[in-house]
């Protein structure tokens, strides 16, 4: 029975039962001293009857046999109903069974009382110490529900009051983590608008200039031609940033559900390649590929493809003309890791540990491309799907990027 596993219930049930015991005992010990009352009484009127009839010169034996007599045949009833003795004649004038009827009252009553009392005061300490938890959780409650979650239901026990105890803490757990959610979204949201915010005043400042300086100049062909250019390319900036900051954000929010499935690495590389391949030879810049072409990777391709190229981009925005990047693969029993390595400037000691924040930019490649998005969407593309995305650099000697992935059958 459920309702035996709460601590409190058993022991109230206890004394019950200990106070039930103890009166069933009083009631076979007062009955067993009535009988003895009884038969004292019944003896003293027998022998006040017997003495009655000796005065009488009533002969012993006919005494002893009327008083050993056990039935009446008529004219015993008879004789009694002539001097009114019958069934409705008043207690008083039985003084025997008057004697008899205050003497099971005196001894029953204070009986009755103490176990009453007894009864009472179980019950009233069991309602008190239920009164006292009572008391305990909804002070508890009043404070979850003012929004401190420091204190907690007691959580020990069994029965229905633990249990509720229980499913009470739970859902104040769920309503903290909840509180919790809705507050860092709430600040995911700050700082993202603050982000979009400030990454986008640059850009638009420059196209409000070259906006005016071509208003200004509408009669030279050739600022007009220059400065729409450089208009053409804020503008691509700012969708490109724009773009990066949807994506991280979508990644952050877990809006996007990864579709993994098994792909070739070489494909991979391919995809993340095909936009880059031109920017590579305009800047001189060689590009090494080398890997099994039948190794897989179980992944997103599209997102995978996308990470892949922004440490591409990465090697390339730091790597000067003539430099030199390498795109490999290894499959071991265990991982799949893609790396992509170059000979450029490296990173320096102090910003190993902050170039996957959003917008870091070293004080060292300020003259570099980029705004400081692309390492952190790699990583958040890479972690979303469960892989680790890592670093390995050293100043002047260029920076390898390794995708790792676990190998699954």
């Amino acid at each position: 029975m459920t309702l035996l596993r709460d601590k409190q219930n058993r022991w109230y049930l206890l004394a019950v039962s200990l106070l039930c015991a103890s009166l069933i005992a009083g009631c076979l010990l007062f009955c067993a001293g009535q009988a003895q009352a009884a038969r004292t009484m019944l003896l003293e009127r027998e022998q006040a009857i017997a003495g009655g009839l000796l005065e009488r010169d009533v002969p012993q034996e006919t005494i002893a046999a009327a008083l050993g007599s056990e039935a009446d045949r008529g004219p015993g009833r008879e004789l009694l109903a002539r001097i009114g003795r019958t069934e409705n004649m008043p207690g008083q004038l039985f003084p025997t069974l008057r004697a008899f009827e205050q003497n099971t009252v005196w001894n029953l009553l204070p009986g009755m009382i103490l176990c009453a009392a007894l009864l009472l005061c179980a019950a009233l300490l069991f309602l008190l110490r239920l009164d006292g938890r009572y008391r305990g959780a909804e002070q508890i409650v009043r404070c979850f529900a003012s929004g401190d979650f420091s204190s907690h239901l007691p959580r020990t026990g069994e029965g229905t009051l633990a249990r509720l105890f229980a499913a009470v803490d739970a859902l104040a757990c769920a309503l903290q983590a909840k509180g919790e959610t809705e507050h860092r979204t709430k600040e995911f949201l700050k700082n993202t608008i603050s982000d979009i915010s400030h990454q986008l005043k640059t850009p638009l400042a420059a196209l409000r200039m070259y906006h005016e300086i071509i208003e200004e100049e509408a009669h030279d062909s050739a600022v007009v031609t220059e400065f729409s250019r450089k208009m053409e390319k804020s503008l691509d900036r700012m969708e490109r940033l724009i773009q990066s900051l949807l994506k991280i954000t979508r990644l952050d929010a877990g809006g996007i559900i990864f579709e993994r499935k098994r792909v070739r690495v070489s494909g991979l590389v391919s995809r993340a390649m095909a936009e880059l391949g031109t920017r590579a030879e305009l800047e001189q810049k060689a590009v090494a590929v080398n890997g099994r072409s039948e190794d897989t990777v179980v992944c997103d391709p599209e997102w995978t493809s996308e990470a892949v190229g922004n440490l591409i981009k990465n090697a390339l925005d730091h790597t000067s003309p003539g430099g030199r990047i390498a795109i490999s693969w290894e499959l071991s029993p265990a991982v799949v890791r893609i790396t992509v390595s170059d000979n450029g400037c490296g990173i320096a000691a102090e910003d190993i540990h902050h170039i996957f924040k959003r917008f870091y930019r070293s004080r060292h490649s300020l003259d570099r491309q980029g705004v400081g998005l692309g390492l952190p969407l790699a990583k958040a593309i890479i972690e979303g799907q469960g892989g680790v995305l890592t670093v390995r650099s050293a100043p002047g000697e260029g920076a390898a990027f390794t995708i790792s992935f676990l190998t699954e059958a």
